[in-house]
């Protein structure tokens, strides 16, 4: 089942939506979808109904709600490729952080006490689920592609659970430098796990469109699947 819910914020002053996928029977957990900078589109509600699919209380807050509601994107169409450039460009991250707590205080009220709950996030999802592994009390983490890792590294001391990251060797937002940067940071870290692909860009585990890569994709999401198994139940 799908629906729309609606979380308010941490102060309680505003409320905003979320897209809701719901398993068939008791979730075995929750876990917060967090999107590119395209917004709550297609591909990212099919996470997080192939989530449902798999057992878990799946949803996927609307971030950019204080710019502009309901934000559906194609990567594929270059006006709106750059909008949601625009998007980004006016997006309030510490805020962001802010909405992902309160989603992932609204599902741990809804499945109750003892409830684990992870993110997984893409693109600016990527470096947010980073960013909340290190600000919040997430159980677990995982970010496909994150842009900018390599200039969070100061916060890596307050990740207390387990982090998983995807990260294309081609990715052209985030080069060769960067990726390096990130290992020499993250590798000794005993909750930090990253895979590298090789030969594989930005955007490659996308659901639909052009940026897709089918045989990456399925191995980063059976390895993200396995990780979600083991930390979160």
């Amino acid at each position: 089942m799908t629906n729309t819910t609606t979380i308010s914020t941490l102060e309680g002053d505003a409320d905003f939506h979320a897209y809701r996928a719901v398993p068939a029977g008791t979730p075995k957990a929750a876990i917060i979808v967090i999107q590119e900078i395209f917004g709550v589109n297609a591909g990212i509600r099919r996470k997080c109904d192939t989530l449902a699919e798999a057992g878990y209380l799946a949803i996927a807050p609307d971030l950019f709600w204080r710019l502009e509601r309901g934000i559906e994107l194609d990567p594929d169409i270059k006006p709106e490729f750059d909008r949601a450039l625009e998007l980004m460009g006016q997006f309030d991250q510490d805020k962001g952080i802010a909405d992902i707590e309160a989603s992932i205080r609204a599902v741990r009220s809804e499945l109750g006490d003892g409830a684990k709950v992870g993110v997984v996030g893409y693109c600016l999802g990527g470096r947010l689920a980073f960013m909340t592994a290190a600000r919040t009390d997430v159980d677990a983490s995982v970010g496909y592609y994150g842009v900018g890792i390599d200039g969070l590294l100061g916060e890596k001391h307050a990740i207390a659970h387990p982090v998983l990251l995807h990260v294309p060797e081609e990715d052209h937002f985030v080069d060769k430098a960067a990726q390096a940067a990130m290992h020499a940071g993250l590798d000794d870290h005993p909750k930090v796990m990253i895979y590298d692909y090789a030969g594989e860009d930005h955007g490659f585990a996308t659901e639909f469109g052009e940026r897709r890569s089918d045989a990456s994709a399925k191995l980063a999401d059976e390895r993200t699947a396995k990780f979600f198994a083991e930390n979160l139940g």
